[in-house]
């Protein structure tokens, strides 16, 4: 890891994820009383998968289980992005809701993929070494 990152705590990519997770909460508190149990619940529980997987893959002891958990929140991040498109489509969401949420999960999943390369490609100069 980094220098001073002393905890997943510390990465910029899991704190803006927990800032997603935090306009997700928000955002949803307009969806329609019946899609609590629907939309709304499925938006939170993959909102907060994602730094809740950032958090358990930097915990492991292995490169391998930390790049798996990664692409783990790359999932409920595709996840996420996913839903907020079927919200659009319903007319849910405002397209400035909508917008805001897209273009934060966006910079998000490039800060994954970024790291997760990174790591790939430092693990694979150690296994090779």
């Amino acid at each position: 890891m980094g220098g001073n990152i002393k905890s997943y705590k510390d990465l910029i990519v899991w704190q803006k994820a927990i800032a997603l997770v935090t306009d997700v909460y928000d955002t949803t508190k307009s969806l329609p009383k019946e899609e609590t149990y629907g939309l709304t619940a499925q938006l939170r529980r993959c909102s907060v998968s994602i730094p809740s997987n950032i958090a358990e893959g930097y915990g492991r002891n292995s490169t391998y289980d930390y790049i798996r958990f990664l692409q783990i929140a790359c999932g409920s991040l595709y996840e996420l992005q996913t839903q907020l498109i079927i919200c659009s489509n319903l007319k849910y969401l405002s397209k400035e809701q909508n917008s805001d949420i897209t273009t934060k999960s966006e910079e998000i999943e490039k800060m994954l993929v970024s790291l997760i390369k990174k790591l790939k490609r430092t693990n694979s100069r150690h296994t090779s070494a």
